[in-house]
Order: C-alpha cells, then sequence, then structure tokens
C-alpha cells in the first residue's frame, strides 16, 4: 500500500510540474517572445536545474508541440460546446454562437492565441510526419460544419467558382471529407471566409490596432456577426 501511495504522489508531482513548464513556457512568451521560450529560461523560472527540466520535456520542440496540441484542444471544445445544443437547422444562431465563443476564448487565453496565430517559434520543427494537430483539425470541422449549414442559404454566392479540392491543403481535406460526406469544395471556401472575417476582426483587436477607432468592440463585434449573417442569405 505504501508503494502505491508513493506513486500517486509521484505521479501528482510529476503532473503539477508538467502544468507550470507549460504555464511558464505561455508566460515567457507574452513577455518576451516566441523566441524566450527554452527549456533554460523555464527551468531558471522554477528554480529547477536544466538538467531536470529534460526529465519532463527532452527537447524545446518537444514541450511547443505539447502547447500547440493543448491549446487547439482547448479551443476546439469552447466552441463545440457554444453550438452543441443549437440545432444545425438554426445556422444564423450557430455563426454568432461560435463567433462570440471564439472571441470570448481569446481574450481569455491570450498567450495560446499568439502561440497558434503569432509569430511562429524560431526553429521549432513539427513533428515529422508533419500532420496537424488533431484538435486544429477538430477546430477547423467545427468551422466547416458551420458553412454546410448555411450552404443551402449561400450557395448561390458560388455558382460561377471554380473551387476544386485540389485548392486546399491536403491533410485537412482527408480530415473533412469523411466527417462531412458531400461537402462541394466550394463549402469549404464558406467555411475560410467565416473564419477570415471573424479572425480577422478579433485579430485587430486584441493586437490594439482598434482601440483609437471603436469606443466599444463589444458592439462592433456583434455588428460583424449581424452582416456576416444576412451577407450569407440566412434568416436572422
Amino acid at each position: 500500500m505504501a508503494a502505491t501511495g508513493t506513486t500517486s504522489r509521484r505521479e501528482r508531482l510529476r503532473i503539477e510540474t508538467t502544468a507550470e513548464i507549460k504555464s511558464t513556457a505561455l508566460r515567457l512568451l507574452a513577455s518576451g517572445g516566441p523566441g524566450a521560450i527554452t527549456l533554460r529560461a523555464i527551468a531558471r523560472e522554477m528554480g529547477m536545474t536544466p538538467n531536470a527540466i529534460y526529465g519532463y520535456f527532452a527537447t524545446r520542440d518537444d514541450l511547443v508541440t505539447t502547447l500547440i496540441n493543448d491549446v487547439y484542444t482547448s479551443l476546439a471544445d469552447t466552441v463545440d460546446a457554444a453550438i452543441a445544443p443549437i440545432p444545425a437547422g438554426e445556422p444564423s444562431r450557430r455563426i454568432r454562437a461560435w463567433g462570440h465563443a471564439y472571441r470570448t476564448w481569446v481574450f481569455s487565453n491570450t498567450e495560446g492565441f499568439r502561440l497558434i496565430y503569432g509569430d511562429a517559434v524560431p526553429g521549432y520543427v513539427p513533428p515529422p510526419d508533419g500532420a496537424a494537430p488533431e484538435a486544429e483539425l477538430r477546430f477547423c470541422g467545427s468551422l466547416t460544419e458551420l458553412a454546410v449549414a448555411a450552404w443551402p442559404h449561400a450557395q448561390y454566392l458560388y455558382t460561377d467558382s471554380g473551387f476544386d479540392w485540389s485548392d486546399f491543403d491536403p491533410a485537412l481535406v482527408d480530415w473533412l471529407r469523411p466527417h462531412l460526406p458531400g461537402l462541394p469544395p466550394a463549402a469549404l471556401a464558406l467555411a475560410l471566409r467565416i473564419w477570415g472575417q471573424l479572425h480577422g476582426l478579433v485579430s485587430l483587436e486584441i493586437h490594439g490596432h482598434l482601440s483609437n477607432g471603436a469606443k466599444t468592440m463589444d458592439k462592433l463585434f456583434q455588428e460583424e456577426l449581424v452582416q456576416l449573417v444576412r451577407s450569407l442569405g440566412l434568416p436572422s
């Protein structure tokens, strides 16, 4: 019984230390930019020896990969939870809920946002398989589902488009098509347009580029959602 208790305490300590390493890395990112993430710097901040931290992450890139996966998982979970209660037959509500959830997540996870959508970590080499994190693909899938629900109303916008699957990232296409059978290539283009509008405005806001223009960003973002829904021909 004592051995079991000792193992349990060690495992709890490892979990807590791993979480502290990751939070310290994101804090360094926030204060010093992506180049500030080094295992030596993290060890120094935490009062650990560099050799000790290698017992948790063999390389800096292993840590960065874990952080990216964690951030995308948090983001995907957040937007999925926001639209889960809303029927697919109500695309305007789903778009508005998804947009508000995304913006709220960004301002609650500014370091994570900068990690996945800011400047790249210098010298970072992704895992050798080159595949996008599963959570990143799940996030893209959630976004594409918005476009699929809106497609019956918005497809007239693409009657003259020449989109083909070869116009998009193969890994994303390979992941999406089994999950969304019958998806036309132009619907993915629509998803990217929706993403561009919402992400673009939030990015400008979080980097302070709209602070001298709009006094009420909540109102501006709400209006962007309303106009997006209207531009797609969706019922309010």
